[in-house]
């Protein structure tokens, strides 16, 4: 099965799942523990905005970096507001090492209802080059369901 047939039936469970709640963060641990376990990622985590820092908020996988002052791969896809996609972590400049095993990375902000960044969707991967625009498209499409 290829990636955008996986991702539109983890969309379909995921769907169903959240006709529970409507709590933002029941349905991001949810998103994580079924892209983690489907997916087969290293690390499946969110970060979210606090003062200064990005702020580990839940995840699964190794234990990660708990704290994120400045750099790195999720603070660049803050700041763009757009999807960064890390073929080779070890060449991205600032990249911060949570793991040592991790090799590529995808990093999605989040945004409230309002379209506001308030944090970020991060999965590592341990092989390079893991993650492309379709894994993009199909993550943008399963995170489209916190709002709906």
């Amino acid at each position: 099965m290829n990636k955008t047939a996986k991702y539109d039936r983890l969309h379909e469970q995921l769907r169903g799942y959240f006709h529970a709640t409507a709590d933002i963060w029941a349905r991001l641990a949810t998103i994580e523990a079924v892209l983690h376990h489907k997916m087969k990622f290293l690390w499946t985590g969110v970060y979210v905005l606090s003062g200064d820092a990005l702020v580990v908020r839940s995840y699964q996988g190794p234990v990660a970096c708990q704290c994120l002052r400045d750099g790195g791969v999720c603070w660049s896809a803050i700041r763009r507001g757009d999807t960064v996609i890390v073929g080779n972590v070890d060449e991205f400049p600032g990249h911060v090492a949570c793991n040592p095993a991790s090799r590529s990375e995808i990093v999605i902000p989040l945004r409230d209802a309002g379209g506001n960044i308030f944090g970020c969707l991060d999965i590592d991967s341990d092989r390079l080059d893991a993650f492309d625009e379709e894994d993009e498209a199909g993550l943008k499409k399963i995170l489209s369901l916190l709002h709906a």
